[in-house]
């Protein structure tokens, strides 16, 4: 099972990408096993020489009896140190930013893969999006001669 955050691959120009866990309490592990998350808005920031994902909402379990429950809280992402220290001083060197890609199972736990990322301009994207039209339209014709 996966959830992608499919804004990302739109917005962003995707540089290198790792593997992260999460830290996440148990609703949450229960909702994510019915899929239940948006990435769309979402970011890794680095606070305090911790990796954290903010502003991914996992919504509340429907059976969890947590009232006080915030779908939106930060949380902790789990890295070796190595690449925490790679990805800060990347970070730091350029206009570059940290995106969720993609939370998936790997066995019975929860991974982050997450991304360096660098922003698209408004024209790139429409470059991306007219050559995904033409090859598009080149795979049309091509099957009206096929037979």
């Amino acid at each position: 099972m996966q959830i992608l955050n499919k804004k990302a691959l739109h917005n962003y120009e995707i540089l290198e990408s790792l593997e992260s866990g999460i830290h996440l309490k148990g609703s949450e592990v229960k909702s994510l096993r019915t899929g239940r998350c948006n990435l769309k808005d979402a970011f890794v920031k680095v606070i305090s020489g911790e990796l954290w994902l903010v502003n991914a909402e996992i919504p509340r379990y429907k059976y969890d009896g947590d009232s006080e429950y915030d779908s939106r809280r930060s949380r902790k992402l789990l890295v070796k140190k190595k690449d925490l220290i790679y990805l800060n001083s990347k970070l730091k060197q350029g206009a570059l930013t940290l995106i969720p890609l993609k939370i998936y199972l790997k066995g019975d736990i929860f991974k982050v893969q997450v991304a360096l990322a660098r922003g698209k301009k408004r024209y790139e994207k429409k470059a991306q999006e007219k050559k995904r039209d033409l090859e598009r339209e080149l795979l049309v014709e091509k099957r009206k001669y096929m037979i």
